[in-house]
């Protein structure tokens, strides 16, 4: 769905967030190179884990940097937890903040606060794939993109679970840039900020 335009089209789901595997061992999660790695640093991270009817690819190539392969990661665990905010209809749902902070926090409380005031959940299954990293002149900061494509995710009304699928358009994909940072003393890298762009060409090719 655009999920910034869900609410003149009950359409297909963002956020991200498949990003993405399951950090926390969820079944609706796939990713094409390898789960989150399973760190003792990381135990206290929350449950991102979605419903079974919601799936979550994540189609990432791992990088070779250890750095970018984190910020990749927790990229995904941003999208993965900002959809358990649209699951679980919580827009104060912690997961996102685990995740995120300024700006980035901002996009995630608005999107699910969206779906929530509209009754409307996800359903289906949500793409990710192109994934790239470079590093900033702002210290160790890693931009992160990847595409989305949101055409077999829908719309499902909460009330009543009827689903409002949609065909595949130009609105299907979306391209994502993410302004990631590490967390002093911690192995988690939070998003800072997002840029999403709607009916992304590079996308479709």
């Amino acid at each position: 769905m655009a999920r910034n335009t869900l609410t003149t089209t009950a359409v297909t789901l963002i956020a991200a967030a498949t990003l993405l595997l399951t950090a926390c061992g969820s079944g609706g999660d796939t990713e094409g190179v390898s789960g989150p790695p399973s760190r003792t640093a990381d135990m206290n991270r929350p449950d991102v884990s979605l419903p079974k009817d919601l799936k979550l690819v994540f189609d990432f190539e791992k990088p070779s940097d250890a750095d970018s392969a984190a910020a990749l990661n927790d990229a995904a665990n941003y999208i993965r937890a900002l959809n358990h905010g649209i699951t679980e209809q919580d827009a104060k749902d912690p997961a996102y903040g685990f995740y995120s902070a300024a700006g980035a926090a901002r996009y995630a409380e608005s999107q699910i606060q969206e779906y929530v005031d509209g009754g409307w959940t996800l359903t289906g299954e949500d793409r990710y794939y192109q994934a790239g990293t470079s590093p900033t002149d702002e210290g160790e900061s890693i931009v992160v993109t990847f595409c989305e494509d949101q055409s077999q995710a829908y719309g499902k009304e909460v009330k009543t679970g009827k689903v409002h699928r949609t065909e595949e358009s130009p609105a299907s994909y979306q391209k994502f840039s993410l302004l990631m940072a590490p967390q002093e003393g911690s192995s988690v890298w939070h998003a800072q900020q997002i840029t999403v762009e709607g009916k992304s060409d590079a996308c479709r090719s």
